[in-house]
């Protein structure tokens, strides 16, 4: 597990990745973008990395497996599904009280 936390680009990764499942699972219960299949807040957080991973592509000027891991990038997005869930728990249970 070491190996995945050895770099500076990788903790910004997983700690981005946490905190925007939290946000996205905190909102998720109101659906504040729709109620299409691809307005659902989980869809809507995957394309948005999709989208920042391709514009870290672009900034950089480097393929991102070069900066961030194929494994990593992986185990990054099992943490904001993880986050995600827990966020739409609180928000569900917790906070509605």
């Amino acid at each position: 597990m070491t190996v995945l936390l050895r770099s500076t680009p990788v903790r910004i990764w997983y700690a981005a990745m946490a905190l925007a499942g939290l946000v996205f699972g905190l909102v998720g219960e109101r659906r504040p973008f729709g109620d299409g299949v691809l307005a659902h807040p989980l869809v809507a957080l995957f394309i948005l990395v999709g989208a920042a991973l391709i514009v870290l592509r672009i900034v950089l000027a480097r393929p991102v497996p070069e900066v961030i891991s194929e494994r990593a990038l992986l185990v990054g997005c099992f943490v904001a599904l993880a986050a995600f869930l827990v966020g739409n728990f609180a928000s569900a249970h917790l906070l509605a009280r």
